[in-house]
C-alpha cells in the first residue's frame, strides 16, 4: 500500500512538473522549434532569489553513453542551461551559449542539458546539424534537473560558482551576447 502511494504521488508530481516545464514552449511538430506567443514566453531577467542553492548532483549523459555528474563539477564556475530542441527560445540561445563557452574557455564551463524526452534520437542530429564549437550534447531525458532546479520555464539558465553554489539564474529568453550578460558573468566569476 505504501508503494502504491509512493508511485501514485511520484506520477502526479512528474505530471505537474512536466506540465510546468513546457509552459513557455509547446511541443507542436517534432521537426521544428516552435515560437510561443509573447505573453507566454518570459524575457529573462537575472534573479538572485535562489543564490546559495547547491548544484544538483544529477547525472547527464551524452549520445556516446558518457556520463557527467553535475555535483562533481567543482573548481570552475558553471553556467547550466536547460533547453529542448522543440523550444524556439532555447534553440535561439544555443549559438550565443556556444560563443560564451569559447569566450570564457578555462574560466567558465557552459553545460547545456537537453530536456528532450527522446534523448539522443533528437539531440544527436540537432548537434550534428548545428556544429557547435564548444557545446556538448548532454541530455537529461528524465527531466531530473527540472525537478531539482524548479521554476518550470524553458530555457532556464543557472550560474554556479566554483564551489557549486548558485549565484543567479535566468528563466526565459535572454540575450547572452549582450554587454549586460557579459558584465553579470564577469562580476560573478571574479568573486
Amino acid at each position: 500500500m505504501l508503494l502504491e502511494f509512493f508511485v501514485s504521488r511520484t506520477s502526479f508530481t512528474l505530471a505537474i512538473v512536466l506540465g510546468l516545464a513546457v509552459a513557455a514552449c509547446d511541443r507542436g511538430t517534432s521537426e521544428d522549434a516552435q515560437e510561443s506567443s509573447a505573453s507566454s514566453v518570459p524575457t529573462g531577467e537575472i534573479d538572485t532569489s535562489e543564490a546559495g542553492a547547491l548544484m544538483p548532483a544529477v547525472n547527464l549523459s551524452n549520445p556516446d553513453g558518457r556520463t557527467l555528474n553535475l555535483g562533481a563539477l567543482q573548481g570552475t564556475p558553471v553556467l547550466l542551461n536547460l533547453w529542448a530542441t522543440w523550444c524556439a527560445p532555447c534553440v535561439k540561445e544555443m549559438p550565443l551559449l556556444d560563443d560564451l563557452a569559447s569566450e570564457y574557455d578555462g574560466r567558465l564551463r557552459v553545460v547545456t542539458a537537453s530536456q528532450d524526452m527522446q534523448g539522443a534520437e533528437k539531440v544527436a542530429p540537432f548537434f550534428a546539424e548545428k556544429g557547435y564549437a564548444r557545446l556538448e550534447p548532454w541530455m537529461d531525458p528524465e527531466n531530473e534537473l527540472s525537478f531539482a532546479i524548479g521554476g518550470g520555464v524553458m530555457p532556464t539558465t543557472v550560474l554556479y560558482d566554483g564551489a557549486g553554489q548558485e549565484i543567479w539564474r535566468v528563466q526565459g529568453d535572454y540575450d547572452w551576447s549582450s554587454e549586460d550578460a557579459r558584465a553579470a558573468i564577469d562580476a560573478a566569476i571574479a568573486e
